[in-house]
């Protein structure tokens, strides 16, 4: 067992290095990770960038564009068979059909390749001629990434973490309810294990409609075909000795070292650990919205989000030996056309305080991170509308749930995020002196010009960061 895996990562080993070679003397390849936890927009950035990139009027914040270096842009075959391709074609046509309509949201990893035929900058620029870069765009479900976390942790560990976080969640009451009584020394007992389980999936799945972030094990909510099976039948159980053979406890502890050798590892080896670029989604507005304990849970989780990354500079000798690791982070906050461009700023400095110990960390470890207010399709127009004497800066859409246009105001961002900051650590219930509303807009009728992508928000500004300086 122990030679076959050895001889396992030897042969994956050899293949990674050939493959950097080709990759570091050749045609560059860059790996661009796209993640971020439910609702954050994925789907939408990967259409809306690879739109954007190929038709380049609106990217004007992209240097290389800007200084007439990319000669053409165009989609190949992923290099990676065993991989669902992402859709992009399908998730354009319901960004930018007759009838509009937002696209499924990511539910397990996809990739595409978007290849440039790209002049060198500088004073390589008379001495070589174009060269072709690959950019390839990995999409996953952030759910995923978070359980990069539980590598280092005992099933005992991983089940007094949970069930002290959870306490006291309304939504948490119905399996804290049935987890009390059972007994983890007790012998184990198959339909009660998957009663268990169940609860414990269903306040998974709650507890992320009420805008909770910390939603691990992922697999929970996306299970695809490992649904029902003994790897993803297990939950927290309040344990305070050794497990014995045969009982629940030892089962328990069985089935999470399973999900962790079975599922999670297998993700970091094939998927994430090749990524040398990533992009962060996080839809602060709507945890905004929801209240300080979603704000203090998503500032947590960006934590542990950046935790799981291997930040770092790649050097090519160290991307030969060493492996990839992550050199630039964007963090964006998303959908920012649901606010009038003069709380853009405001929303910015929120991002930057909520993601401040994570950034701290990665720029320790040398990687680049910056982080932006975005949207990668932009369903709002701007106006200024009278209330009570006072002019107040509105943005108009076609409503989601209705279909009718409106205009909305959700309210003013402090200026300082420690006013969000300050009571979401303190465990306020809710903010003591403004709401923030929130409307779900949905996608404007485009009528696009030859060689323009869809309308955006800093999207040309975010593929400048991360990807900028390769083309």
């Amino acid at each position: 067992m122990v030679i076959s895996s050895l001889a396992d990562s030897l042969v994956r080993g050899v293949e990674t290095v050939g493959d950097r070679v080709s990759e570091t003397l050749f045609e560059p390849v860059i790996r661009l990770g796209v993640t971020g936890l439910a609702r954050s927009g994925k789907t939408v950035f990967i259409t809306s960038l690879v739109a954007n990139l190929l038709d380049r009027g609106r990217m004007t914040g992209l240097a290389a564009h800007q200084e007439g270096r990319i000669n053409a842009a165009f989609l190949q075959p992923q290099p990676d068979d065993t991989v669902p391709r992402f859709d992009y074609e399908s998730h354009l046509l319901d960004l930018t059909g007759p009838e509009p309509h937002w696209p499924h949201s990511t539910r397990a990893v996809s990739e595409l390749r978007l290849s440039f035929k790209s002049r060198p900058a500088g004073l390589l620029a008379g001495l070589q001629g174009p060269r072709t870069i690959h950019l390839d765009i990995v999409d996953y479900p952030g759910e995923w990434l978070l359980d990069l976390a539980l590598l280092d942790k005992s099933y005992d560990d991983w089940s007094r973490d949970t069930l002290a976080r959870i306490d006291g969640r309304a939504c948490a009451a119905e399996f804290l309810a049935r987890c009390s009584e059972a007994d983890p020394g007790g012998a184990h007992d198959e339909p009660a294990a998957q009663a268990l389980a169940g609860a414990f999936t269903h306040y998974l799945n709650a507890a992320r409609e009420d805008g909770f972030y910390d939603c691990t094990p992922g697999r929970f909510l996306l299970p695809g075909d490992l649904a029902g099976s003994p790897v993803l039948t297990f939950a927290p159980l309040p344990v305070s000795a050794p497990s014995r053979r045969r009982t629940l406890h030892r089962e328990m502890e069985r089935r999470f070292e399973a999900y962790k050798s079975q599922v999670v590892k297998p993700f970091f080896r094939d998927h994430f650990s090749r990524i040398d670029r990533q992009v962060v989604l996080v839809d602060a507005l709507g945890a905004i919205h929801k209240g300080p304990q979603s704000v203090e849970d998503m500032r947590r989780a960006m934590a542990d989000i950046l935790s799981a990354f291997r930040p770092g500079r790649n050097a090519w000798l160290t991307q030969l030996l060493m492996g990839r690791r992550v050199e630039r982070i964007l963090f964006a906050a998303t959908k920012a056309d649901h606010l009038h461009h003069v709380q853009h700023h405001r929303l910015t400095a929120i991002m930057e305080a909520l993601t401040r110990e994570a950034r701290d960390r990665a720029r320790f470890a040398g990687a680049e991170t910056t982080a932006l207010a975005i949207a990668a399709l932009r369903a709002t127009t701007e106006e200024m509308r009278s209330h009570d004497g006072t002019e107040l800066p509105c943005v108009r859409g076609t409503m989601l749930d209705s279909g009718k246009q409106a205009a909305f105001y959700p309210g003013d961002l402090p200026q300082d995020p420690a006013h969000l900051l300050g009571p979401a650590r303190d465990g306020a219930k809710s903010w003591l002196t403004d709401d923030y509303g929130f409307m779900a807009f949905a996608p404007a009728k485009l009528t696009l010009r030859p060689g323009d992508g869809p309308p955006h928000i800093r999207l040309d500004r975010a593929a400048q960061f991360l990807i900028g300086d390769r083309l």
